[in-house]
């Protein structure tokens, strides 16, 4: 399936991003990653493949310039940073709802990268229509939770105690539809066998449930 690499130009700022559109897709999503990561990432790219083969276009979306991610792998000032990342988050979102007017819009959060999907769909409860997260912080978007609208599925791994943990104080804020699955045996990343596959199944059949019509 062909991939089209784009660039946003968003407040300013040049972000670089990877679109891939099926033939008659119904839906798409904007994926946002997590700390340390980028549109490169092998785990997004293999959910990212699977919602291709369910009917779904993507968007791989690097949220920080090679310039700041350089930066961040030093210093770590911008992966923590939930509002530039939800700010730019929120334009891309604008970016696709103008390109592809007819699609409904989700979001696939992972890491910090959740918290930034959280406080875009808080903001555009218009566009945005679900929202998935894997291994998330969503505890991060908190003064957010409240306000989003859309239907919210909560991905974490078994064994990360952790961040079960701050899920489930995030879950308790949400007042939209939402579920928080644990997926057995995994870790944070989800590197055991048929971890990542089960968590991309899952979400495909979240989007499929919230943006298309029944």
């Amino acid at each position: 399936m062909p991939v089209e690499s784009v660039t946003l130009r968003i407040a300013g700022t040049r972000l670089s991003g990877d679109l891939t559109m099926p033939d008659e897709a119904a839906g798409l999503v904007l994926f946002a990653h997590g700390s340390g990561s980028s549109r490169h990432s092998p785990r997004n790219q293999a959910v990212a493949a699977h919602l291709n083969g369910r009917g779904f276009a993507t968007l791989l979306l690097d949220l920080l310039t090679p310039a700041e991610d350089q930066a961040d792998a030093i210093t770590r000032e911008h992966r923590f940073d939930t509002t530039l990342l939800a700010r730019r988050l929120t334009g891309a979102a604008d970016w696709l709802a103008a390109r592809t007017t007819d699609l409904p819009i989700g979001l696939f959060g992972a890491s910090t990268g959740a918290a930034a999907a959280l406080i875009t769909a808080a903001r555009s409860p218009e566009l945005v229509k679900a929202v998935v997260s894997r291994g998330g912080r969503p505890d991060l978007a908190a003064g957010a939770l409240a306000d989003v609208r859309a239907p919210v599925l909560l991905l974490v791994g078994g064994h990360d105690d952790t961040v079960i943990e701050l899920n489930e104080e995030a879950a308790q804020r949400l007042t939209a539809p939402h579920e928080l699955r644990v997926i057995p045996g995994a870790t944070h990343l989800f590197p055991e066998p048929g971890a990542l596959e089960e968590v991309a199944a899952a979400a495909a059949d979240w989007f499929t449930r919230m943006t298309r019509p029944a």
